[in-house]
């Protein structure tokens, strides 16, 4: 057993501070593109599909991106891709220097930010266990420091700095990030060669996708791990979708106040990766991803009857708390469990069919709120993540966990002896 004081290994500190960089350009982008969207246009529609077509590639091609990264060598993807990324950026930064930019092309630099963001995350998820040779411990302190960052860097600094940069004229944003992926892939190159996938017989792409999405859906514990993100996404977009009506209409918050509740969310999501190892050893990591489910449903109902900006400004920061911890927990455990050769199709999995179920909880919160109130899609929310967790308890109850980590360490084990 890993010892939990044992160092990470120097490549780690590479990976994440190349993860760190991009998610900050991915922050700034994150803000600059929807306004860049605004100074063209004020159709609604319009904008709503530069924002969509962020999130197609991972609806279109989730399942057989991750095939072709258990296919490929995964520290080059993450560096090719970055540099087309950084290549991808200047075109719009062109456009918009020549006034030639358009919504068409906003969304076309989207979709294609949002493919490569596929091949990098995929390949990324795929290459920690790699790098940490696998070991539980390991995967959650890792995974806990490159969440809080990524919540940093995307999440405070990186829309604000994209705003600002903005001011300063069209183009500008666009090449800080393209410059965030020309860093962040040179420091990916220079991390150590992980061994490539062995390959098995040759089947086709799609038999190969179709086998990394039936070992999610026969491994109860995989299929748990995967139902949570699915599930808490239909019940955050419903929350998404009316929260700032919400604050508005109930809670009398203008912009400046609502600013600082998403702000108390992502403080606590910060909270919640910096504990999830913590959590892990005290509870045991099935007991502790069962406990932050019930916080974040809990949290939501407290939301919904919280009577003052403050009650919902701590109940968002609890429920991000329960959201950091999930989100570097469950991520850890599939780390530790997966095959190597599977690795990225089952990821990759899994992501798509939380991204799938993004858009019905939008769709539900807006009826909601047409068909009753504002406040009637949270408690919805609240009940949805409840009732998950007593689905899902059993699915990735200790029990199972430990069972999957000790067949997972038994192939190196018998190697080993």
């Amino acid at each position: 057993m890993t010892s939990v004081h044992e160092k990470l290994p120097t490549g780690f500190a590479r990976l994440w501070t190349a993860q760190t960089v991009s998610s900050l350009g991915d922050g700034v982008t994150h803000a600059a593109l929807p306004l860049l969207a605004l100074t063209l246009t004020r159709n609604p529609m319009a904008l709503a599909v530069v924002t969509a077509a962020g999130t197609l590639p991972w609806l279109l091609f989730g399942v057989i991106g991750g095939a072709l990264v258990d296919r490929w060598d995964r520290r080059r993807t993450m560096w090719a891709t970055d540099v087309l990324r950084a290549v991808l950026l200047a075109i719009p930064a062109v456009a918009a220097a020549l006034d030639v930019l358009s919504i068409p092309l906003l969304a076309a630099v989207a979709f294609l930010l949002g493919l490569g963001g596929l091949f990098f995350d995929t390949a990324a998820t795929a290459y920690l266990p790699d790098l940490l040779g696998r070991e539980p411990a390991l995967l959650q302190r890792a995974n806990s420091r490159l969440r809080g960052a990524q919540t940093a860097a995307s999440g405070f600094a990186g829309p604000p700095a994209g705003s600002a940069l903005l001011t300063l004229g069209r183009a500008v944003p666009l090449l800080a990030d393209a410059v965030s992926f020309a860093l962040s892939a040179l420091l990916v190159r220079s991390l150590p060669a992980a061994p490539r996938p062995v390959p098995r017989a040759r089947e086709s792409l799609l038999r190969q996708a179709r086998a990394g999405a039936s070992y999610v859906f026969r491994d109860q514990l995989l299929l748990g791990l995967a139902l949570r993100p699915a599930v808490g996404n239909i019940a955050f977009l419903a929350v998404e979708t009316v929260l700032a009506l919400f604050a508005h209409d109930r809670l009398g918050i203008g912009t400046f106040g609502f600013g600082l509740l998403l702000t108390a969310e992502a403080t606590g999501g910060l909270l919640g990766a910096g504990i999830a190892s913590f959590l892990g050893r005290r509870l045991g990591t099935g007991a502790a991803l069962t406990c932050t489910a019930a916080v974040e449903g809990l949290a939501i109902l407290g939301l919904a009857a919280a009577p003052n900006p403050y009650v919902a400004g701590l109940a968002l920061a609890v429920c991000g708390a329960g959201m950091g911890a999930t989100m570097v927990l469950g991520p850890s455990l599939r780390q530790a469990i997966v095959p190597a050769h599977l690795m990225g199709r089952v990821a990759s999995t899994s992501r798509m069919l939380a991204m799938c179920a993004a858009p019905f909880g939008a769709f539900l919160g807006g009826w909601l709120a047409t068909t009753y109130d504002v406040r009637t899609p949270l408690c919805a929310a609240a009940g949805l993540l409840l009732a998950m967790t007593a689905v899902t308890a059993t699915m990735t109850s200790n029990r199972r966990v430990e069972a999957a980590l000790r067949a997972a360490a038994l192939p190196a084990t018998v190697l080993a002896s």
